[in-house]
């Protein structure tokens, strides 16, 4: 289906001629030039939203700090704290 919809070499050449007529041989250029600045900053603009992405999707410092497997040993460094460091009883 979508195969039919596509433009073949024909169409493609019958556009150009209507796009050379309308706008004259001159316009072209300047009409590329926009057009090709206008993809460039939608690159750009798509780059910083992909960064601002990963910025919220990154953990913070402190989450990892207080995961499960962490908890025991920031306990443990808590009463070694607490006592002097003199922790032999445990």
């Amino acid at each position: 289906m979508l195969i039919l919809m596509m433009p073949g070499g024909y169409e493609l050449i019958l556009v150009l001629l209507v796009v050379v007529l309308l706008f004259g041989g001159k316009k072209i250029p300047e009409l590329m030039r926009g057009l090709g600045k206008g993809m460039s900053e939608f690159k750009k603009a798509t780059a910083e939203v992909d960064e601002i992405k990963k910025e919220i999707e990154k953990p913070l410092p402190d989450e990892k700090s207080h995961t499960p497997n962490n908890y025991k040993a920031n306990e443990k460094s808590e009463k070694n704290k607490i006592s002097g460091g003199n922790n032999e009883a445990e």
